[in-house]
């Protein structure tokens, strides 16, 4: 059991703590995985291509003492289309609303340009508002090593070494983010660990599967609209639509035969029954909206807003 386990309670003393930590770091670091593992259950899909996450998730961590509201963010990278404005854009308002940083490095490899530029988008940050390292995949790292580049990134709070994917080290991040939030009541259940609701969820883990079935520029131009929910006492109905940009793409998204499309529809359903335990009727088709990344009318229509500009 952790050491941070403790009985639930629905009332909170004066000495009580909450907030939001914004959790950020290049694509590929670990920390949609950091986040599965603190709430203890997936709640944001994990792959090993960068700029899975798009969009701001929320994990919920509560014990009798606190309660973390721990914002996953988008890999901070250099947008190349609208939808990396987007998703640039979403790392960086979770930085405004944050009470505490978390940055994730990969400690088994030096720095990179990315957490170069990383530490420069860190600069306007509210001296009020602490930064907390984690170097992360220390499962990989065999031989000692020297972390100081890492550490001399930026000025911080404190920093911690480890492993997402192995759930070790992550106790005592906790305890220090806890000590940093500022006093506060508890803002969701106890047993809630996300805000997202289960059509979100059923199209990222759709998405997933087809990120990890395919390659080249599949991943980062598919969209998943879900256009049916209905949950039944005994089975969950989905009907979904995997949008692309061009039809070479839906041609390798549906495969030959429409084999491949199937094995993702398999797999999607087969981790959907064992989150919703219940079984799932999944349907899926494959669209053309040419070129969906670059307009913002039709990144708003599948759920990516950009914020107004100024003057708008």
């Amino acid at each position: 059991m952790s050491e941070l386990d403790s009985v639930f309670s629905d009332d909170w003393g004066e000495d009580h703590r909450s907030g939001v930590v914004a959790v950020i770091g290049r694509p590929n670091v670990g920390k949609s995985t950091l986040v599965n593992a603190v709430v203890g259950q997936k709640i944001a899909i994990v792959t090993a291509k960068p700029q899975t996450t798009r969009r701001r998730q929320l994990g919920i961590y509560t014990t009798a003492e606190a309660q973390i509201l721990l914002v996953d963010t988008p890999g901070l990278h250099k947008p190349r289309s609208r939808l990396g404005d987007y998703m640039l854009a979403a790392a960086q308002d979770a930085l405004k609303e944050a009470d505490a940083v978390l940055w994730i490095l990969d400690g088994s490899q030096p720095p990179t340009a990315e957490d170069s530029r990383i530490a420069e988008l860190l600069l306007p940050l509210d001296a009020r508002t602490p930064l907390i390292l984690a170097l992360n995949k220390m499962d990989l790292v065999c031989e000692p090593f020297d972390y100081e580049a890492h550490l001399s990134l930026r000025e911080h709070h404190s920093a911690f070494e480890i492993s997402a994917a192995e759930s070790r080290g992550i106790d005592r991040m906790l305890r220090a983010l806890i000590c940093l939030l500022p006093t506060g009541p508890r803002y969701y259940p106890a047993e809630q660990v996300s805000e997202a609701n289960w059509r979100f969820i059923a199209a990222e883990v759709i998405r997933e599967k087809i990120i990890e079935a395919t390659s080249d520029e599949i991943p980062h131009c598919v969209a998943i609209k879900i256009n049916r929910f209905r949950e039944k006492p005994k089975i969950t109905l989905i009907e979904a639509t995997v949008y692309v940009e061009r039809d070479s793409q839906k041609g390798i998204v549906i495969g030959k035969g429409g084999g491949m499309i199937k094995a993702v529809g398999m797999a999607a359903r087969q981790e959907l029954e064992a989150l919703l335990e219940v079984q799932v009727h999944l349907e899926t088709r494959v669209k053309v909206l040419k070129n969906w990344r670059g307009n913002e009318n039709m990144m708003r229509r599948l759920g990516y807003a950009l914020p107004k500009r100024k003057g708008n």
